[in-house]
């Protein structure tokens, strides 16, 4: 065990982009006496690149973990998603017992993976439930009861939920605040006009689908509404297929910056494009997002940002419906249409009393930051 060295041994899962990304900022601000390695349950682990080893084996599933798309656990175990849980619970079985404390970032999953594989007392950071609409089920009360001895949730109301069950539960506000993601790009820089949006498309099978569909929506607004354009790519994507996409051409990368990946136009459009950890450059200069993405739409609302989201007919309207209980109006939702985005982005960029209203409501509703010192003070213990 690293303790004989005085060091103690971490290890950290997360099971999704989003996750992944939480969990490498909390790697980050461990004390140096914490040795951390990362097992990415579901893709790549691009989040963890220089910040600490990942382990176990790589998971790939045609929805990515996304299941804000209708039937995405039937079209995964269609294309062999079922194939990847055994080793992933065999790698958990083997490790039991290797690791000081095991931290579960992300919701369910993990935790339940690690009552399958005889895991007890983890950490778990439930980044998932809002306490809006998903609160806790019996099941999972009785699962994570067994399983963990600690849990952060985002919502006083689920801290209280398993709090009245025997479980240490705590609130300490929204981790997700706290791990916006900021690397070396100049956006501020490249602002030329009155307002600025950013575009977050997501990360998954459908972002160039709903890239070119942003892009559509703001080729519809007049010259005098255009606003600066900015793109947040997550790891993973191809610029090459958004461009074609949208019908944008791609040019040469001009500055030395780390997270920078250059522009696309088409004469009248300008996006400026950042690698995702540029994500809070991005938001720091912006007055409104379009956002197709799961856990950057919540940093963006709770930075301020009124976001306009379009559901399509693959989505599950439960699934929004329970997110709007908890995003309200700073979230505005329309249907997959160029013209009904742009209507939605005409009235906002419009409207700068409207866009301050919204932008109160996301910060009210999502939360500050604060917890991420909470949980690694309670980790360091």
């Amino acid at each position: 065990m690293a303790q004989a060295s005085g060091r103690r041994r971490f290890l950290f899962v997360s099971n999704g982009h989003g996750e992944d990304w939480i969990s490498a900022a909390l790697i980050r601000s461990l004390p140096r006496h914490i040795v951390a390695e990362a097992y990415p349950m579901i893709g790549s682990g691009n989040a963890y690149a220089d910040v600490c080893p990942t382990v176990g084996p790589r998971a790939s599933l045609a929805s990515e973990g996304w299941r804000n798309v209708r039937g995405s656990i039937r079209r995964d175990i269609a294309k062999g998603g079922l194939r990847t849980i055994p080793p992933a619970l065999s790698f958990l079985s083997r490790i039991r017992g290797q690791y000081d404390e095991v931290v579960v970032v992300g919701d369910m999953v993990g935790v339940l993976a690690g009552f399958m594989t005889g895991h007890r007392n983890l950490f778990y950071i439930d980044v998932y439930k809002t306490g809006a609409a998903r609160l806790y089920s019996r099941a999972e009360k009785w699962a994570i009861r067994r399983t963990c001895k600690t849990v952060f949730c985002r919502a006083e109301n689920l801290a209280d939920m398993l709090v009245d069950v025997g479980v240490d539960a705590r609130c300490a506000g929204n981790v997700m605040m706290d791990t916006i993601p900021f690397a070396e790009y100049d956006a501020r820089a490249r602002r030329r006009r009155p307002l600025g949006v950013t575009l977050l498309p997501g990360s998954r099978a459908l972002t160039a689908e709903s890239f070119a569909l942003q892009i559509a929506a703001l080729r519809a607004l007049p010259d005098e509404l255009l606003p600066d354009i900015f793109l947040a790519v997550a790891g993973g994507i191809d610029v090459e297929n958004l461009a074609r996409e949208a019908k944008l051409g791609r040019t040469a990368m001009l500055s030395t910056e780390s997270a920078d990946l250059g522009e696309l136009t088409d004469g009248r459009l300008t996006v400026h494009m950042a690698r995702g950890a540029a994500m809070g450059n991005l938001l720091a200069v912006s007055d409104l997002v379009l956002s197709q993405a799961g856990t950057a739409t919540v940093q963006a609302l709770g930075t301020g940002c009124p976001a306009i989201t379009f559901i399509n007919a693959r989505d599950r309207r439960s699934r929004f419906r329970d997110e709007q209980k908890l995003f309200d109006a700073a979230r505005t939702v329309v249907p997959p249409e160029p013209d009904a985005i742009a209507g939605a982005l005409k009235r906002l960029l419009a409207d700068e009393g409207e866009r301050h209203r919204l932008a109160e409501i996301g910060r009210e509703r999502i939360g500050g930051p604060g917890a991420l010192r909470t949980i690694v003070e309670a980790l360091a213990e």
